[in-house]
């Protein structure tokens, strides 16, 4: 029998997520929730095999979620499965822990394919990332401005993107609004923007938000 814990703000996906696997997997116990605190919730009350982690999440977003589950969990796997390019999030995700990324856009079968890879102990890798990762390794691909921004400095920019202020952000993320302002001087330095509007116009075009 194996324990997943399903994390994603749409009760919808959620739904169908576990549908899926269920049909693969029907002895399987499954828990949803929606947010980044009551995930850390489950993971604390009992043991997960496997945990399916969207990225856009309120409050803490999913990368802070994986690192933090990872840190104090390390014997959850987790797939993300998000609707963000891969070629954006996926190596950051693994850089964090994850055990393998997923888009949303894949068919049904690629799901299962992704969980009995990773409950079996590997890594699901598209081929697409292979190459990626490999570029990466041998230093032939260069970094995208936003790839260069830590989780936090990431996660600011895609609130930024999406309208929120300053004040806002901090009362999301429960920080002063001094440091939030220090990340967004970093942001700012890191890609050589220094407007909302045009951070906001860059998040957009490289899928940093959708």
């Amino acid at each position: 029998m194996i324990h997943v814990l399903i994390v994603d703000d749409h009760a919808i996906v959620r739904r169908g997520l576990k549908e899926i696997l269920a049909d693969e997997y029907p002895e399987a116990v499954f828990g949803e929730v929606d947010d980044s605190r009551t995930a850390l919730q489950e993971l604390a009350r009992q043991e997960w095999d496997l945990m399916l982690l969207d990225i856009n999440l309120p409050g803490r977003d999913g990368l802070e979620l994986l690192q933090e589950a990872r840190r104090l969990h390390p014997g959850t796997r987790v797939l993300v499965v998000s609707a963000y390019p891969e070629e954006e999030f996926a190596v950051r995700s693994f850089k964090l822990g994850a055990a393998g990324y997923l888009a949303k856009s894949q068919a049904p079968d690629e799901l299962i394919t992704a969980v009995t890879k990773i409950l079996a102990g590997g890594r699901y890798v598209t081929a697409a990332l292979a190459e990626r990762l490999v570029d990466d390794l041998v230093g032939d691909t260069a970094l995208a401005p936003h790839e260069l921004l830590s989780s936090r400095e990431l996660q600011v920019l895609r609130m930024i993107a999406l309208g929120k202020t300053i004040k806002e952000i901090a009362a999301e993320l429960a920080l002063s609004e001094k440091t939030i302002a220090t990340y967004r001087a970093r942001i700012a330095q890191k890609t050589g923007l220094s407007t909302n509007v045009a951070l906001a116009r860059y998040a957009i075009q490289h899928g940093v938000v959708d």
